[in-house]
């Protein structure tokens, strides 16, 4: 009896509730924590209230590294340039030919514009009165390792600036794989036709075949 009282004041109050909270659809509904919703939003060099410093551009945490990179241990000098190159080796090889491929891709994209599409420093930017870099294809450039080559790319050389932010490390060293097929494209080249071997003639002399 007493559980049937109760369910008919409930219902009683659910049909008052109906008649009493009726929608209005030319007014909005009651929010709860707005601020949660739409955030306010702070141009980068304005003024916060949120942070102590009283700026919205933050650095960096201390000791922190951005997602996918990790710091590269080398001081930007020619004796770091010397240590990379005795410490670093490229993990990628000529069998892997989606690295090779990439590595054409991001030479193309980056270095062509200088080196020009063999390595020679004849690119657009060259011609048009920019100093040449030097071929990569030189006896000077053959001997730079591996880890120098990337630790150019990362750091810059001379003329040629730092190419850390447009090129992943990743990247780097498979541009630096596709820079050794030039080099090995242009030594087979150069290389001195063979000759045919010497054979007696009936005077004595040796002549060719």
């Amino acid at each position: 009896m007493k559980l049937n009282l109760f369910l008919a004041v409930a219902l009683a109050l659910c049909v008052a509730c109906g008649f009493l909270i009726r929608p209005q659809p030319s007014r909005p509904n009651v929010e709860f924590l707005p601020e949660m919703v739409r955030t306010a939003a702070y141009k980068a060099y304005s003024a916060n209230p949120n942070f102590l410093d009283g700026k919205t551009l933050q650095a960096p945490p201390p000791d922190t590294i951005p997602r996918g990179f990790h710091p590269v241990d080398y001081e930007a000098t020619e004796t770091g340039a010397i240590r990379a190159g005795e410490e670093l080796s490229n993990p990628y090889t000529f069998e892997d030919l989606a690295a090779f491929t990439r590595g054409a891709f991001v030479f193309r994209t980056w270095c062509v514009p200088c080196h020009g599409g063999a390595g020679r420093g004849d690119g657009t930017v060259a011609m048009r009165g920019f100093p040449a870099p030097p071929p990569l294809t030189s006896e000077k450039t053959l001997t730079l390792k591996d880890g120098q080559m990337f630790h150019i790319l990362t750091y810059g050389q001379k003329n040629m600036p730092s190419y850390a932010s447009q090129v992943s490390e990743d990247d780097r060293w498979k541009a630096i794989l596709y820079v050794r097929s030039l080099q090995r494209s242009a030594q087979a080249t150069q290389a001195p036709a063979p000759q045919p071997p010497l054979t007696p003639s009936p005077s004595g002399q040796e002549v060719r075949k």
